[in-house]
């Protein structure tokens, strides 16, 4: 699982299970804790309903069948697809939400915490990846998909979700917090004296080092080595390259990245993963800072990343 975690847990903290990864969340006042991770278990739920593809009921397998025919959805699921195709937009495609039909033929077809049980036998879908141009989102809540193509908001959903919860509970509970689910990250409200103090590790033998956010910043790790499964003799991650459709070949091991916000934090993240080499010239012009893990485990920073604290 890869970690972006808060040091450390006390009474400020709750912690729990949600999408087989870890949900956190950090206030500044340790009497709205409860009511902060009511909040965001509330957020999670709405999400998981809206987007998962892996729950019959959920409003985006619903749209099964109605490929080319506007149909009016939630208006939270046009947000979850607005944010994706604007990720896609972003990172020119290498961030896609079209990949559903190659997540599913690779074995990645059901939750996490099933992937240990027999599935189908892995299909290789070689070739690009529907366009994300052809998905279309007019107005507010009228969502249009192409013949053949499946969604998959699972590189944009997380972060979003973190983004949103984060913002309620300020919001609602006028305090400082950190909400963070697995690598995504956010924080919203008045923070901690001396900022949020984060770890960032991926893999737990990955160097790690512990920075200072200020009130109001995200920060997103993507990864190569979590979420991998074997099947049919190969062993398969969950980044794909939409060139391909194949998972891509690891040019770094993770990938870490501050934002304002952690939907671009994850954006950048997952795209550098699919850009491999080219992704360092990629971060330097997006002006974020970042930190690539390689695969022998040696660390290049970018942009002033986050000054180091601890390690």
């Amino acid at each position: 699982m890869t970690l972006v975690e808060t040091l450390p847990v006390d009474r400020t903290t709750a912690q729990w299970e949600v999408w087989t990864t870890l949900a956190r969340v950090v206030v500044t006042d340790p009497s709205r804790l409860a009511e902060a991770r009511r909040i965001v278990t509330e957020t999670t739920d709405a999400v998981d309903l809206a987007c998962s593809r892996f729950r019959p009921d959920s409003e985006l397998s619903r749209l099964a069948g109605h490929h080319g025919r506007a149909r009016t959805v939630s208006l939270l699921l046009a947000e979850l697809v607005r944010a994706a195709l604007t990720a896609a937009r972003l990172s020119d495609g290498a961030v896609t939400p079209t990949l559903g039909t190659a997540l599913d033929q690779l074995g990645y077809d059901r939750d996490w915490s099933r992937m240990g049980a027999p599935g189908r036998p892995v299909r290789l879908m070689v070739g690009r990846a529907p366009s994300w141009r052809d998905v279309v989102l007019d107005g507010d809540d009228r969502l249009t998909l192409p013949a053949g193509v499946v969604l998959d908001l699972g590189s944009t959903a997380k972060a979003w979700t973190a983004d949103a919860a984060a913002r309620r509970v300020a919001d609602e509970l006028g305090v400082g917090v950190l909400v963070g689910l697995g690598g995504d990250l956010a924080t919203a409200g008045p923070g901690p004296v001396g900022g949020w103090r984060v770890l960032v590790r991926d893999q737990p033998d990955d160097p790690s080092t512990a920075v200072t956010l200020p009130a109001g910043a995200a920060i997103a790790t993507s990864s190569t080595r979590s979420r991998r499964w074997r099947s049919g003799g190969r062993e398969l991650h969950h980044i794909v390259d939409p060139q391909t459709c194949l998972p891509v070949e690891p040019a770094w091991r993770s990938v870490t990245v501050a934002a304002p916000d952690c939907v671009t934090a994850n954006t950048l993240t997952t795209a550098a993963l699919v850009l491999g080499s080219d992704a360092v010239a990629r971060l330097r012009r997006s002006g974020m800072p970042a930190r690539l893990v390689t695969p022998s485990r040696e660390v290049l920073t970018l942009n002033d990343w986050p000054t180091e604290v601890a390690s």
